[in-house]
């Protein structure tokens, strides 16, 4: 999409684009590589088309990176975080999530975490050695919460076919 568009936003100096990663392109979890593998590259792609445009004098060209929290969809039913958090910490509304996302592209805000709160994580994962980032990871419950996701996915599928109920 952005190779179909960018060539006439460089000649306007003009445009908007929008990545949507996840908070997972910021920070990992266990047992989803492939997906925050992917998120990773979202993000990073993000980053550097901004700088590219940035360095090529493309300052009017707008980038927004968007990187949202579990948003209730039923993607990932059954993801747990520690349950003395869950309240903290619920799955996002996606029409929330939306209108968080829309409130930033036209602010023109370059990146928001949804909730406010998965700023913590993403900050903390820079600044504190690997042994505290895993610490708090695990009073989180990070390191399982993917269990009941993969069971329930387990459960839905046998040899890469739909089980029926």
């Amino acid at each position: 999409m952005t190779k179909a568009f960018l060539p006439q936003m460089k000649v306007k100096n003009h445009g908007h684009i929008v990545t949507v990663a996840s908070a997972l392109g910021l920070f990992s979890t266990a047992c989803v590589e492939d997906y925050c593998a992917s998120k990773f590259g979202a993000v990073g792609f993000h980053e550097s088309l901004t700088h590219e445009l940035l360095a090529e004098g493309h300052g009017d060209i707008k980038t927004t990176l968007v990187c949202p929290y579990i948003v209730d969809t039923g993607m990932f039913a059954g993801c747990e975080i520690r349950r003395e958090l869950r309240s903290l910490i619920p799955p996002l509304d996606p029409l929330y999530t939306v209108q968080q996302s829309m409130k930033a592209i036209l602010a023109e805000q370059q990146m928001i975490c949804i909730p406010r709160l998965m700023y913590i994580p993403y900050v903390a994962r820079a600044l504190l050695p690997w042994d505290a980032n895993v610490a708090t990871y695990r009073f989180m419950g990070g390191d399982k919460c993917m269990l009941p996701f993969i069971k329930n996915a387990e459960l839905k599928t046998s040899n890469g076919h739909i089980k029926s109920s």
